[in-house]
């Protein structure tokens, strides 16, 4: 007998087969597939382990919400504004409008444009109301609502520069928080 074993799970040398425990019977090999060029796993290299999902808001995310509830507060201060705006415009225009000589085609543009106005400042104040709402349990939807709303809030107010500028600011730190990785990582989180 040699030392070690060559086999030391199979019969001892020189003992018939047949004796002793009884034989299995040889098992087929599965197909080995092809491995590929960086590791076992399909598509490559070994996946990274992923990051646990956030289970308290992000304080980015906090200070977006409260920014849109900032926005939608200043949007109905201008919702006042524009409402006594166009009071004073129809009040203009009903005085003038006992003259003989007077024009009306300015005082409609006027109302017109002011109530224009009035309908794009509720359709964002309902908006930024209705996403800060859904930040606790909104997914992506809301995420990419919050990214299209502020992207089109900086760009009226560039039109309205001097006194959008605030709107402006607060509409770009709102983009930049909600778009940030934490920001990414707390909508696509798992909701049971």
């Amino acid at each position: 007998m040699s030392y070690p074993n060559p086999n030391p799970y199979g019969p001892p040398p020189g003992q018939q087969p047949g004796y002793g425990y009884p034989q299995q019977p040889v098992q087929p090999t599965p197909p080995q597939q092809p491995v590929a060029p960086y590791g076992p796993y399909p598509g490559g290299a070994i996946p990274t382990p992923q990051m646990p999902y956030p289970t308290v808001m992000p304080g980015g995310v906090k200070a977006a919400r409260a920014l849109l509830f900032v926005l939608a507060g200043l949007n109905l201060i201008g919702l006042v504004l524009a409402v006594m705006g166009l009071g004073g415009v129809t009040k203009a225009s009903h005085e003038a409008a006992t003259s003989a000589y007077s024009d009306m085609s300015a005082f409609n543009v006027g109302k017109g444009l002011l109530i224009a106005i009035i309908v794009i400042i509720v359709i964002f104040t309902a908006g930024a109301i209705t996403l800060a709402a859904q930040f606790g349990n909104g997914g992506k939807g809301v995420r990419i609502a919050t990214i299209v709303a502020c992207v089109l809030g900086i760009m009226l107010s560039l039109g309205t520069f001097p006194f959008g500028l605030v709107h402006t600011v607060l509409g770009v730190l709102v983009l930049v928080f909600v778009a940030k990785d934490d920001g990414n990582a707390w909508f696509n989180r798992p909701r049971y």
